[in-house]
């Protein structure tokens, strides 16, 4: 039996797909309805709270391997307790009932924003962490996470950390930033936008990844996965092909979005504190430090092939299409054919 938590999410819907199509029983932690992203799928649903170490107990019980996918994803600062509770003291819940099921390995999701990073060079697993930089409480948390699974290996439970950038794929069902940014473009939601740039991961990379650090990983290493960086105007390159619509070129200097985005930050944190904004003064940030990965380690050990940013839109896109979620009357320029990406626009600049 396998454990998968976050199975509603865009890594772990993807995730379940892939190990029920390997035949494997899973079973799926579930704090509460599914909805679509598990709708068909022959699982193993198991109700609890991360927060609640019993139930986490219960669900770990039997299984022999764990996948551990489950965050709180935020960049704003609003929900900082809860989302120390349940990326911290979450993580902490499993991997103790893990070393006393027995369980015999536990795969936990990292986050390339809790990676150590230097200016203009790129992340590699063993990059410290810098403590002391303006970090969101997402950031702080996941470091403290993987923490946690350092102090479990050191207790002698097997435990690997396999690190995502920022994913892109199908089975979007919340859905993510990216996903809720393809879908504003598709139907005619976008103007503008703020240039820079980050490594993004194919979903079905990323699945890979995790599957690979669950039957190759060393025991207590971490592995970053990432499938190519991409500034944000080839990313909208990119989605105007798949989507019909003509490529952005209006530009908002991130200089500005950023002061805009810290201006407006407390007020959002007080009159919506459970409200993610798109652009956030992090999500900025994020975006202008251009912060690349090393994925040399999993390539080497693992086996690891990244394959393409652009299939994994298409498949998003498509994805959003059958749900009915993209307005068709809105497409307006046929771009199919054309290559998308830098080639086409400047490079972009803070």
């Amino acid at each position: 039996m396998i454990l998968v938590t976050g199975a509603t999410g865009h890594l772990g819907a993807n995730l379940v797909r892939a190990l029920l199509a390997e035949g494997q029983d899973v079973r799926v932690l579930l704090k509460g309805e599914a909805g679509p992203a598990l709708d068909g799928l022959a699982v193993h649903r198991v109700r609890g709270d991360l927060r609640d170490a019993r139930a986490v107990g219960r669900a770990v019980s039997g299984c022999e391997e764990i996948y551990h996918c489950a965050a709180l994803v935020s960049t704003g600062s609003g929900r900082a307790r809860e989302t120390y509770d349940v990326n911290v003291a979450g993580t902490r819940h499993v991997l103790a009932a893990s070393r006393r099921s027995g369980v015999r390995r536990v795969v936990v999701t990292g986050s390339l924003s809790a990676t150590g990073w230097r200016p203009g060079v790129p992340s590699t697993e063993e990059e410290p962490f810098y403590p002391f930089a303006e970090h969101t409480p997402y950031t702080v948390t996941k470091m403290l996470a993987e923490h946690e699974c350092a102090k479990a290996a050191a207790q002698g439970l097997d435990v690997v950390v396999a690190t995502s950038t920022a994913i892109v794929g199908p089975h979007d069902y919340r859905p993510s930033r990216m996903g809720r940014l393809l879908l504003d473009f598709a139907n005619g939601r976008v103007l503008l936008y703020v240039p820079g740039g980050f490594e993004f991961v194919s979903v079905t990379d990323l699945v890979a990844g995790h599957l690979l650090a669950m039957r190759r990983g060393a025991a207590g290493r971490k592995y970053l996965f990432s499938t190519r960086f991409h500034t944000v105007g080839e990313m909208l390159d990119l989605y105007a092909a798949v989507c019909g619509r003509r490529p952005l070129r209006l530009r908002l200097p991130s200089p500005l979005m950023a002061g805009v985005a810290r201006a407006a930050a407390p007020l959002a944190a007080r009159l919506a504190p459970r409200h993610e904004p798109r652009l956030t003064p992090a999500a900025v940030g994020f975006l202008r430090s251009r912060r690349r990965a090393d994925c040399s380690r999993a390539v080497t050990e693992l086996g690891y092939r990244p394959t393409s940013v652009a299939r994994a839109v298409e498949e998003a896109y498509a994805c959003f299409a059958r749900r009915g979620l993209v307005d068709g009357r809105r497409r307006t320029t046929a771009v199919r054919g054309r290559t998308p990406g830098a080639a086409r626009r400047p490079a972009d600049q803070p």
